[in-house]
């Protein structure tokens, strides 16, 4: 299935006033006439289970949680008057080993999302996340092998039940960017998100564009939350450089835009703060979250994610009650409030103003909200998209990272605590000592953890 073309070094998005909340160049439609990137930001409710055991005796428990919390959206989204909304079901493991589960987990969310549109006519989605099983065998089989068939059915499952979006938080390469990351190898960091994960990412959503053609259902998009992400909460407990961890998020740009060369057309998953980055290439619309995350994990990313936010999402919160009703009903009501105030500020011709002040109210503080500054985003996109091939693209987002990073610290853009400026002098090093093609790469970096991958999983 063919995807967007962005080998042809041009962006969707040139202009940075463009580069904003609730807009893109190619909007997406879907459940129950939602469209997505036309104008209004949506809230995106994302939920759990509280802590309990997922298993044949629990199920009925389980299933309830599940009906309540659908009860709650219909209740919480019709007092709001919500111009539309999106849940996403997030799989729990369990959830995917046995498809059948995921399905019908599946269909009682659609079933009260059907009720939703017919008594309020509001908009209406649902995207299904399935759990990518594949990295349960190590090394991992990732095109073959009871993981991935597992996958690959809990996506037919979920299709066949009623979900409109398609999405993955994907594992191809984290084998060994995990251990890379936790060495501070920059080179093996590199290396696997430019060579092993953008080429897993190529058969992948091929795989799954095909899924969601066959059966009406729109090709979402994945999410480094994995590889970006886990740097960021490591940085955020002090327990790795906040400039490595910005430089991670940089390198996970190439790695997610594949989803979209083979066939996905967005919205992007909300954990996947590369998302404005595949706005700009590819003109998707893209889901984020920020301060509301915190129900799940702190970020320094609260009020710059929603600068290009098409969707706003709470990233996940448990199912327990709280003073003022169900935690699911309560976070609806946080993401409803917020996206009243970016559809106001956009019908107030005062869009760009606000994005401008969520980006200057992060920006001062981190490192790693320089990553999501519109210019930056297009910046780094540009370097991206002249480069061909995984790896390439991967060093040039690296590069221009450095360079940008060292240039808003000179300048007070942005502060580092003092300890990290010796790590940013050796990192800034590290990346010019990069191997420059992929060949390379795999000669004098892949070598290093030839133990810990299966080379038949990535075609190599």
């Amino acid at each position: 299935m063919q995807g967007q073309t962005t080998r042809n070094g041009k962006l969707a998005i040139t202009d940075e006033s463009q580069l904003v909340f609730g807009q893109c160049p190619r909007p997406v439609t879907c459940g129950r006439g939602l469209t997505i990137g036309a104008g209004t930001v949506y809230p995106e409710l994302n939920f759990t289970l509280p802590p309990m055991l997922v298993e044949e005796q629990s199920w009925q428990q389980v299933i309830g949680h599940y009906d309540r919390i659908g009860q709650a959206v219909v209740r919480r989204a019709s007092a709001l008057n919500l111009p539309g909304v999106v849940l996403e079901f997030e799989q729990l493991p369990a959830m995917t080993e046995r498809p059948q589960w995921g399905a019908e987990i599946t269909a009682i969310l659609q079933k009260h999302l059907q009720t939703l549109h017919e008594k309020t006519g509001m908009p209406t989605a649902l995207r299904v996340t399935v759990v990518d099983l594949r990295e349960m065998q190590r090394p991992p089989l990732l095109r073959t092998g009871a993981g991935w068939e597992r996958t690959r059915e809990a996506f037919i499952c979920a299709a066949q039940a009623g979900a409109d979006i398609l999405s993955i938080e994907s594992v191809g390469g984290k084998e060994v960017h995990d251990e890379a990351l936790t060495m501070g190898d920059l080179p093996g960091i590199v290396w696997s998100l430019g060579s092993l994960s953008c080429r897993d990412m190529a058969w992948l959503w091929q795989q799954i564009s095909e899924i969601a053609a066959k059966y009406g259902a729109v090709s979402g998009g994945d999410t480094a939350c994995g590889f970006g992400n886990t740097a960021m909460q490591l940085a955020g407990k002090g327990m790795l450089p906040s400039v490595l961890a910005a430089l991670v998020r940089a390198a996970t740009i190439p790695r997610s835009l594949v989803a979209f060369e083979h066939g996905a057309v967005g919205p992007s998953k909300d954990c996947a703060y590369e998302g404005p980055a595949m706005k700009a290439i590819t003109g998707v619309p893209i889901s984020m979250e920020g301060k509301s995350s915190s129900c799940a994990h702190f970020s320094p990313l609260g009020n710059i994610a929603g600068a290009a936010a098409d969707l706003w999402s709470n990233e996940s919160v448990q199912n327990v009650q709280l003073l003022s009703g169900s935690a699911p009903e309560a976070f609806l009501e946080l993401l409803a409030y917020d996206c009243r105030l970016f559809n106001t500020a956009a019908a107030r011709g005062k869009a760009t103003e606000y994005r401008d002040w969520m980006v200057a109210s992060d920006l001062p503080h981190s490192v790693e909200a320089l990553m999501l500054e519109p210019s930056f985003v297009l910046g780094v996109s540009k370097a991206v998209v002249e480069q061909q091939d995984g790896y390439a693209r991967t060093l040039a987002a690296v590069r221009f990272a450095r360079d940008a990073i060292n240039a808003a610290v000179s300048n007070g853009t942005t502060q580092i605590p003092a300890r990290e400026k010796a790590w940013l002098t050796r990192l800034s090093a590290a990346v010019d000592s990069l191997p420059e093609t992929e060949a390379e790469a795999f000669e004098t970096v892949g070598a290093n953890y030839a133990h810990l991958f299966n080379r038949e999983s990535y075609g190599l």
